[in-house]
């Protein structure tokens, strides 16, 4: 079992930065992805970014040039730094882990075994 526990969510005013941060313990080693995603009130839930255990990283289209995302694994946590933050990007955060078979399938949330609780982003 995998626990995910995220930070570093708050309140930024467009054009700001934020850094969340996704923090994990347990068997990481049964996944090799770990990434975010997020969800609006009434939107579906979206992917906004994953990274491989072997560094290969994903970017939704929506936030690619502006986000990044980074990894620590001697930490076992997952950075992403969200630059010219818009206020299309309010949601709620999830950082989630999982085993992929290759990473071009990364924004499928059903491919990810374990789910933080979420941080909230609002951009106003």
């Amino acid at each position: 079992h995998v626990q995910l526990v995220e930070s570093g969510g708050g309140s930024v005013q467009a054009g700001g930065s934020l850094t969340l941060s996704c923090a994990a313990d347990g068997r990481t080693t049964t996944t090799n992805y770990m990434a975010w995603f997020r969800q609006a009130p009434g939107k579906e839930r979206e992917g906004v970014a994953a990274i491989g255990s072997g560094g290969g990283r994903y970017y939704a289209d929506s936030v690619r040039g502006r986000f990044t995302i980074t990894q620590d694994k001697a930490k076992k946590t997952v950075y992403l730094q969200m630059n010219s933050l818009k206020p299309e990007d309010t949601a709620m955060y999830f950082c989630a882990a999982g085993r992929l078979a290759y990473g071009p399938i990364w924004q499928r949330g059903s491919l990810y075994n374990y789910w933080g609780q979420g941080t909230q982003v609002t951009v106003s």
